[in-house]
């Protein structure tokens, strides 16, 4: 049975869409692929299609869910492993993320008590007013 790791000069060339599947930088094999046609994946500065190979010392940029993982392959593999092995197949250099600003109280009212007062409306835009102004 042949190694599902490979690295080295005489590799087999790994499809980009299946690298970034095999580290499970993505969750399934076809979210990469779309991912990759629309612009999402870039290799090397380029934006990369699907049967695009990668190489190690490669930079792979993948933006999903509204963030970007910056990572550099450092191991090729094919199929999936387990998270583990997966983490040694890259060099993360993600910039981490910006910490989370204190959230922001939400006016509640009681179910059914009606519409607010103009008292209660004057309140809640100098509330508004308060936290747009940090």
């Amino acid at each position: 049975m042949a190694s599902v790791v490979a690295s080295g000069e005489g590799a087999a060339p790994v499809r980009v869409d299946s690298w970034i599947w095999s580290v499970r930088l993505t969750k399934t094999r076809s979210a990469a692929g779309t991912a990759c046609r629309a612009g999402h994946v870039r290799v090397n500065g380029e934006r990369a299609k699907p049967a695009q190979t990668v190489r190690p010392g490669d930079e792979v940029r993948v933006r999903l869910d509204g963030r970007e993982r910056i990572v550099v392959v450092s191991r090729l593999i094919s199929k999936r492993v387990g998270a583990p092995v997966a983490a040694e197949c890259y060099v993360d250099n993600t910039p981490p993320e910006p910490p989370r600003e204190h959230v922001a109280v939400v006016a509640v009212r009681d179910r059914g008590t009606g519409r607010p007062t103009k008292r209660d409306r004057r309140e809640l835009e100098r509330l508004q007013g308060a936290q747009r102004d940090r």
